[in-house]
């Protein structure tokens, strides 16, 4: 039999007092974890990170186990080690947001209740909070709609998934998709996986929609004859391309749809909390038009990875999603005032995402996510401001939302792609690439509320040291060997850091 203590469950009443010890190990794992790592990224790229995993983790299934506390020490130390930490001001590549200590936290309650929500008696208050939640979201995309609903998805790619599902069972298999080359690639993938049609991609030169090149491509779909009446389509925009942050104009997409009869999707896992931030929220006027919507928590939202809605218009739209399993939803249950949640995703088991959402809107309320998202665009704008003014660097363009796209001036696409590259195996910054205009970029997706101005500058600093030094030997990312390892947190307290408290020391 297992040793009591690594048999103890986490519910229950006891279940606090036998979590509580492994707690503190996992947070002084976590703090030697980030304090060995020294930065936003493991030096020594993919074989040094492998190499501390394999001998951390072998043999995964011993005779006799190691004990809770010495696995959980080890394991999350090599996994804090190893992490690229979107907390870090130079963690900055992608929709990848550092979340919130009060979200994590609520995260714990769910992992430790371990509702699951594809039948009311495995989730009672957790059904009954995620319908909550559900109803607050959606009318916050369609204030107007008499009967708006969400469901809550793992992210973006499964709300897209499920908007196109809705579409070809409400229109009909022979539904055209109309998208920009600016979508996410989950749109095309969603077609595919659904066996419809490959989308219609209309190009963004500029990249966002062109309403008028959409309404070319609706007209397209009529059938032959004069006064055809226009095919079954869906036109998806997007408010937040992952690219370069940029935002579609909905209004006018939303108003092409209408005139062909067309269905509206808008992928807004990006941008769509900016509908809670007064300053930001022209940005996405036009959410409250479409069918469906996109919406990501763990972007622009701060929250533990999963956390996604599709808000619907009319709740009327999700009819196609039943199904009934009776050993779930039995009619005589049902009828018995159950309710049936099998409707309510694609999905079987879902844990508690809501809770983490619920905990955070009730803590920081309007004026507390307002003041999130600022920081992020005060900090992306202060970037692109850097930028402008260091003759070694150049600017693609104004950020729309928080995303700065950059390069070394003069530098080519194979340059870039490898000043990338280097930052990565050096572990100094984490930055994403982007093709804008005909050319790779650098790009900075900026969404820690708390970056200060120094951070910023010494961001640019290791970019334009990199790059005057020349492209690191091509083998330097795979063939590194792992770094000698850090001392212990003692003796790091009387070192020097790099930074403390996340400010940069030229921000002082």
């Amino acid at each position: 039999m297992p040793v009591a203590a690594e048999a103890a469950l986490a519910g229950g009443p006891a279940g606090p007092r036998a979590l509580r010890p492994y707690l503190d190990t996992v947070l002084a794992a976590l703090g030697d974890g980030a304090a060995r790592r020294r930065g936003p990224l493991p030096a020594g790229g993919p074989r040094a990170v492998a190499a501390r995993v394999r001998e951390a983790v072998r043999p995964l299934l011993p005779d006799t186990g190691v004990g809770a506390e010495a696995a959980l020490a080890r394991l999350v130390r090599v996994l804090a080690e190893g992490a690229a930490d979107p907390a870090d001001p130079h963690c900055a590549a992608h929709l990848h947001a550092p979340p919130l200590a009060v979200a994590v936290a609520a995260d714990l309650a769910a992992s430790v209740l371990n509702p699951s929500l594809d039948s009311w008696d495995q989730a009672p208050a957790a059904s009954e909070l995620e319908a909550e939640v559900a109803a607050a979201v959606a009318a916050e995309v369609h204030p107007g709609a008499a009967r708006p609903d969400a469901l809550v998805t793992t992210g973006g790619t499964e709300a897209n998934q499920l908007a196109l599902l809705l579409a070809r069972e409400l229109l009909g298999p022979g539904v055209q998709v109309v998208t920009g080359a600016n979508a996410h690639h989950s749109v095309r993938r969603a077609a595919w996986l659904l066996g419809m049609r490959a989308p219609h991609v209309v190009p963004t030169p500029r990249g966002v929609l062109d309403p008028a090149a959409v309404r070319d491509a609706l007209g397209l779909l009529r059938g032959p004859g004069p006064g055809a009446a226009p095919g079954p389509a869906l036109v998806v925009g997007t408010a937040g391309t992952t690219d370069a942050g940029a935002v579609d104009p909905l209004p006018a997409l939303a108003d092409a749809a209408v005139a062909h009869g067309a269905r509206l999707h808008v992928d807004a896992a990006y941008g769509g909390l900016l509908l809670l931030a007064p300053g930001r929220a022209h940005l996405v006027a036009g959410l409250d038009r479409a069918h469906t919507v996109a919406l990501d928590l763990h972007k622009l939202g701060w929250q533990p990875i999963a956390a996604g809605f599709l808000a619907v218009r009319d709740d009327a739209d999700l009819a196609p999603l039943a199904y009934r399993a009776d050993y779930l939803s039995a009619d005589d249950d049902t009828e018995a005032g159950l309710p049936d949640l099998l409707h309510r995703s694609l999905r079987t088991t879902r844990r508690a995402d809501v809770l983490k959402v619920a905990v955070t809107l009730r803590a920081l309320g309007r004026a507390g996510v307002a003041e999130l998202v600022e920081g992020a665009f005060a900090a992306a704008a202060r970037l692109a401001e850097l930028v402008e003014e260091d003759p070694e660097l150049e600017l693609y363009a104004p950020p729309t939302l928080t995303t700065v796209l950059f390069r070394p001036a003069g530098a080519g696409d194979a340059a870039v792609a490898a000043l990338r590259r280097r930052l990565l195996a050096d572990g100094h910054a984490v930055l994403g690439r982007a093709e804008a205009g005909g050319r790779r970029w650098l790009k900075a997706t900026l969404l820690n509320p708390h970056v200060q101005p120094g951070d910023l500058r010494n961001l640019l600093k290791l970019v334009t040291e990199a790059h005057r030094a020349g492209p690191a030997h091509p083998p330097a990312l795979a063939e590194a060997s792992p770094p000698a390892a850090a001392p212990g947190p003692a003796v790091l307290a009387d070192s020097a850091p790099r930074r403390e408290n996340g400010t940069a020391p030229d921000a002082r």
